[in-house]
């Protein structure tokens, strides 16, 4: 079982701190997610306690010093786990990481491998997971205007494996798979690994340890400076596979999305320009 998080250890021991000791763990409880790189003089400080008292409450924490608690932190927000903290109070921040987050997905990014083979595979299966699934069902529209046989998976109350028995050297499968992963996803890529297809893995750093295990590894950082992780940029090139993809199949994807757009029109399921 793993150890406790911070929050819970505050909550746990609260009413055993002194009021000064219980100021001080206010703070840190409005401000989890800046604990990673303040150091006990900034909490004390910002919080109106000694330094004293704040070292007296890591130690009440279970941790020995500052850096150990920076660090288990850091390993917290790293796991992508959410960090309930006070917003920031202005959106600067948040816009120099989403930039950040952008430059360095975009950045040497060469999606002519991966659009051939998306482009030319026989079928298309597009595979996520948790914060992963609504991304993977975007991708899958975006390539469906593109050309036919595209998939998703697992289909909502489903699994995955009678979706991967089927795989033939002819198919590509699309796996997003971005931080807190479920505990199966090792085991996909090894089963994906093993099977005929050729596999492309959207993730982030954490996902670089399948690289050897999949044909491309496209990185997308999702760093936030808030409770939640960002998926901007992976949204943005979730967008630009999809152009890509299109751009290899130009005619072809021209005449089905015009055959789409018809059959929107005999629907009627687009409200008008």
């Amino acid at each position: 079982m793993p150890a406790p998080s911070l929050a819970e250890r505050i909550d746990a021991g609260y009413r055993e701190l002194s009021p000064q000791e219980q100021r001080a763990a206010d703070f840190m409880r409005d401000h989890l997610a800046d604990l990673a790189v303040y150091n006990a003089t900034e909490v004390a400080r910002l919080s109106g306690v000694s330094k004293a008292t704040v070292s007296r409450l890591y130690r009440r924490l279970g941790f020995d010093s500052a850096e150990e608690l920076r660090d288990h932190v850091r390993a917290i927000r790293g796991s992508g786990t959410p960090l309930a903290t006070a917003p920031p109070a202005g959106f600067a921040e948040h816009l120099e990481q989403e930039l950040a987050n952008l430059r360095s997905a975009l950045t040497d990014l060469d999606l002519g491998p991966t659009a051939s083979l998306i482009a030319g595979a026989r079928r298309v299966l597009v595979i996520g997971f948790r914060n992963s699934y609504p991304i993977a069902l975007h991708l899958r529209q975006q390539l469906a205007q593109a050309r036919d046989g595209v998939e998703l998976a697992p289909l909502p109350g489903q699994s995955v494996g009678e979706d991967l028995a089927s795989l033939a050297a002819e198919d590509v499968v699309v796996v997003l798979g971005f931080r807190r992963r479920p505990s199966l996803f090792p085991a996909l890529i090894e089963a994906l690994a093993a099977s005929p297809a050729r596999t492309v893995l959207l993730t982030d750093a954490g996902g670089r340890r399948y690289a050897s295990r999949v044909d491309r590894l496209i990185e997308c950082p999702v760093d936030s400076v808030s409770a939640f992780d960002s998926y901007a940029a992976v949204a943005s090139v979730v967008n630009l596979i999809g152009s890509a993809v299109l751009g290899a199949r130009l005619d072809s994807g021209r005449a089905r999305i015009a055959e789409i757009g018809g059959a929107y029109r005999d629907l009627d399921e687009l409200e008008p320009v």
